[in-house]
């Protein structure tokens, strides 16, 4: 993937803006996401990055709500986000509780993508232990917020596409 990347990149970045979207609950492994998919974004020539940190995973589709419907209307020009990148933590307990709130957040995330037709780039992770979150968030090698913003690059370039091959059957 980083190889389209780094062709269809560079073009995205152009006019794109992006937005993240992270959560504070568990920072210990939402941050480095976070600093990985903002470094990953800079690398690729970004220069709109919007952070805003949340509370939780609960409140982040809200956010992204509010993101996505910026301007009237739908996609890259209406909202002037590209794509908006999703970045949290939530850890398994003794409780369904975590789970309800992956199953919502991943509901609602999808909602808003659809309705907006803004990509929205899931990366609230639901794992079942401290071990998972590490080996996902804070490896060097293989980082989820440095993956959204790679996947954000593409689809900022796929929906650009969409949108003037759109503009252009007029």
């Amino acid at each position: 993937m980083l190889k389209a990347v780094q062709k269809s990149g560079r073009r995205a970045t152009a006019n794109a803006r992006f937005a993240i979207v992270a959560s504070r609950y568990n920072h210990q492994y939402v941050d480095p996401m976070l600093r990985a998919a903002q470094a990953e974004l800079k690398r690729a020539g970004a220069k709109g990055v919007k952070t805003v940190r949340v509370p939780g995973a609960f409140e982040i589709p809200l956010v992204a709500a509010h993101l996505a419907r910026v301007g009237s209307g739908a996609g890259e020009a209406a909202t002037g986000f590209s794509a908006i990148i999703c970045l949290g933590v939530i850890l398994r307990g003794e409780t369904v509780h975590a789970a309800h709130i992956g199953e919502n957040v991943s509901r609602a995330l999808m909602d808003i993508q659809l309705r907006q037709e803004v990509p929205i780039i899931h990366e609230v992770l639901l794992l079942e232990d401290q071990m998972q979150a590490r080996a996902r968030c804070l490896s060097k090698t293989h980082n989820r917020g440095a993956e959204a913003a790679q996947t954000a690059l593409v689809m900022a370039e796929v929906m650009r596409t969409l949108l003037g091959s759109r503009r252009s059957d007029r």
